[in-house]
């Protein structure tokens, strides 16, 4: 037949056809994008209370925003065993990569739940808990409060000083401990009222406990608080008091009422948490440790009116706690100042 084409050209055009296949076929078989990391996270607390919850929450949203992870949380929940081991089991649930706890409440409820849902990675920031799945990570608060109860011994004029925290959680009492212990060391005679009222958020309560300490003579005080520091903050206003806050820089937001502030900047772990598990770094069956030795995530802001000769003392007692030298305690072993009625 003579339209018939050759079997040179039958096997030309095949060729031809195959080529043209090859792109599609190429485009079939593209590598899948990278799956994306998955976090809860649960705030025992309100993430509005320009303290330690809000920290956290800035370093979800930071991990959020720089690492393109994807966040879910749960917030407001009462910091009771229970309750929190409910909202954890919640979040595990609902299939995300990694759960964070964030506040060493919930130590026991985050290993109780960690420990039955062995598919799902745990971790609790300021915890002390871990596990097969679980990891804690930790910013030494301790050594940022030694220093203020140092500057707080320098600066007293009353030979006395208050410390005032809300629920007695395991950061709360180190850092306690650490505060009294650098009064006593720089000073032994400067008493040191301390309190727990028993709530990170009620601003009432505090206010009335603050004012009672200043009855009892002091000029300072130190707040580990959450959204109850602002009724300090307004007792140290009515009786000039002042006042050394913690986590964040209290200084640089109120500098007429605050002498300094403890920072231990909890939203970097948040986010050191959520990369490493991003980068399967998880750190399984260990507790990572901020201290001194990283300044952006813990030290004492101190305000501009603090003479060098005391800037001097805290800058020393800071290098001895890096060195070595100074052994911050982790216990308290004094009285302690009543709630008043």
């Amino acid at each position: 037949m003579p339209n018939e084409p050759s079997p040179l050209r039958r096997r030309l055009a095949l060729g031809l056809a195959g080529t043209t296949v090859l792109p599609a076929l190429a485009a079939c078989v593209a590598p899948a994008p990278p799956r994306v990391l998955s976090v809860g996270a649960l705030f025992a607390g309100r993430i509005d209370d320009r303290g330690f919850m809000e920290a956290g929450w800035r370093g979800l949203e930071r991990a959020r925003t720089e690492l393109g992870v994807a966040t879910r949380h749960v917030a407001g929940v009462e910091p009771k065993r229970p309750l929190l081991a409910e909202a954890l089991a919640g979040l595990a649930a609902s299939g995300v990569d990694l759960v964070l706890a964030h506040g060493g409440q919930n130590n026991e409820a985050c290993a109780e739940v960690a420990a039955r849902t062995p598919g799902t990675r745990f971790v609790v920031v300021q915890g002390a808990v871990t596990g097969p799945n679980l990891a804690s990570y930790e910013v030494l608060q301790e050594e940022s409060a030694y220093l203020g109860g140092v500057l707080a011994a320098l600066s007293t004029r009353t030979g006395t000083v208050g410390h005032l925290s809300g629920i007695r959680v395991r950061p709360g009492l180190k850092g306690r401990a650490a505060f009294a212990a650098g009064v006593a060391a720089t000073d032994p005679k400067v008493r040191v009222l301390t309190t727990f009222c028993g709530n990170q958020d009620d601003a009432a309560l505090a206010r009335r406990v603050a004012l009672a300490q200043m009855a009892a003579g002091a000029d300072i005080v130190f707040t580990m608080l959450n959204a109850g520091r602002g009724g300090v903050t307004e007792a140290c206003r009515e009786r000039g008091t002042r006042q050394i806050g913690n986590v964040v820089d209290w200084v640089r937001t109120d500098p007429q009422v605050y002498l300094a502030s403890a920072i231990a900047d909890v939203s970097i772990t948040v986010f050191q948490a959520i990369r490493d598990g991003r980068d399967g770094a998880f750190p399984a069956g260990a507790i990572r440790r901020v201290g001194l030795a990283d300044p952006q995530a813990v030290r004492l802001s101190m305000a501009a009116e603090v003479p060098d000769a005391v800037r001097a003392r805290v800058q020393r007692a800071a290098a001895d706690i890096e060195a070595g030298r100074i052994r911050v305690p982790e216990a308290y072993e004094g009285p302690e100042f009543p709630i008043p009625a």
